[in-house]
């Protein structure tokens, strides 16, 4: 077992990074030249989502720690990939955005020297909603970065983060794994049979996260089989509105019930930090604190349900894929393949050039649903487009 065993189909990946790890355990030996080619100060690790860009940050900062370069066995790995480790800072975010305050503490901690590892590591899972104000602020400390500090920023796309920061980082990409790795990985891991790792490798597309959990939860699945029944749901307006208003709400519902435990238990512990509760005087700030903690959790449970609907939209331009694919015989394994025969009968009676503009729809909703749009009204635009073709 190593650092690296979570990144599945990233070999490519894991080669650049296993060099990089050489050359700065060289560069702590006092080498130079060859012998620590490869590392630098600053990374942007890019890759489409559950292709693990996270996972490929920490896996990195664990291994720059580790005196046998990333062994995933002793204390040091261990703490680091967990984000215990005292000189490795993980920062992610559940809302819309990565506020400066956040960076500016960041950026303070990135001044300091190790106190028990060989390098700061910072690693940014989110850089991608990084405000104005807190990519400004970042710049400055990747351009005059402290001797033994490294930073590692991670979004879906080079183009998501800011031209002056990415310049002044090594870009690394990583690819949609493998239907084949992400199968096998989820039978080893998980223990789950082969037929069951083969439908959610490809139903996932890549996603080593959601293949996770369509592997060991039938409700997931259930979820999932829902949405791909809503295109031939479709026989009239009233019909569409409807669809949409069962995705919209099923995205509600979902957020809120992942959202409950973890609102609680914040809460919980925010009331204890404050005192509320005991006796004698609250502190003045009590009121303050728990409103700024409901305002945050708002804006995350409003994050949770657009990503829930993102996904489902994902399902769906997969399934339009599938009848594309069969449409124009273009020989593509289907990632549906369980509905191959209701695909077929969709397929027969539309046309290539209807699909196309069917996906084109599901795209839009998406971008809309990004920008703002009212969820409902972006779902209906979407299923009347769906409809119509």
């Amino acid at each position: 077992m190593t650092v690296w065993d979570d990144l599945v189909g990233q070999e490519p990946a894991v080669d650049v990074l296993t060099r990089a790890v050489s050359g700065a355990a060289a560069r702590l030996r006092g080498e130079s030249g060859a012998a620590t080619a490869g590392m630098t100060h600053a990374w942007l690790i890019t890759g489409p989502p559950g292709s693990g860009r996270s996972n490929a940050g920490r896996a990195f900062a664990a291994a720059l720690q580790c005196a046998d370069e990333g062994c995933g066995e002793c204390s040091v790995c261990r703490t680091a990939l967990s984000g215990a480790h005292p000189d490795v800072s993980l920062i992610r975010t559940e809302l819309l955005s990565i506020r400066v305050s956040e960076i500016r503490e960041l950026i303070r901690r990135a001044a300091m020297s190790p106190t028990q590892g060989r390098w700061q590591v910072m690693v940014v899972e989110d850089a991608d909603r990084l405000t104005e104000q807190a990519a400004d602020a970042l710049l400055k400390s990747i351009e005059e970065p402290s001797p033994r500090t490294v930073w590692v920023l991670c979004a879906p796309t080079v183009e998501d983060v800011v031209p002056t920061i990415r310049s002044r980082c090594r870009l690394l990409v990583l690819r949609t794994p493998p239907v084949d790795a992400v199968a096998e990985m989820l039978s080893r891991t998980l223990g789950v049979d082969a037929s069951l790792a083969g439908f959610a490798a490809r139903a996932a597309q890549g996603h080593i996260g959601r293949a996770r959990a369509l592997a060991r939860d039938e409700a997931v699945r259930d979820r999932r089989t829902k949405v791909l029944e809503v295109p031939f749901a479709l026989r009239d307006i009233g019909a569409c509105l409807k669809a949409a208003q069962q995705l919209a709400e099923a995205a509600k519902e979902e957020a809120k019930a992942s959202a409950a435990a973890v609102d609680e238990k914040e809460r919980t512990a925010l009331e204890q930090a404050l005192g509320v509760g005991t006796k004698g005087a609250k502190p003045r700030e009590a009121a303050a604190a728990v409103k700024d903690l409901e305002e945050q959790q708002k804006a995350r449970a409003k994050r949770w349900e657009r990503d829930v609907l993102d996904r489902s939209l994902v399902d769906l331009m997969a399934l339009y894929r599938d009848v594309l694919v069969v449409q124009t015989r273009a020989g593509s394994d289907l990632i549906n393949a369980e509905l191959h025969k209701s695909i077929t009968q969709f397929a027969d009676r539309t046309t290539p050039e209807q699909t196309v503009r069917r996906i084109g729809a599901l795209a839009a909703c998406r971008e809309a649903i990004e920008t703002n749009v009212a969820p409902l009204l972006a779902l209906e635009a979407m299923t009347i487009n769906l409809f119509e073709g």
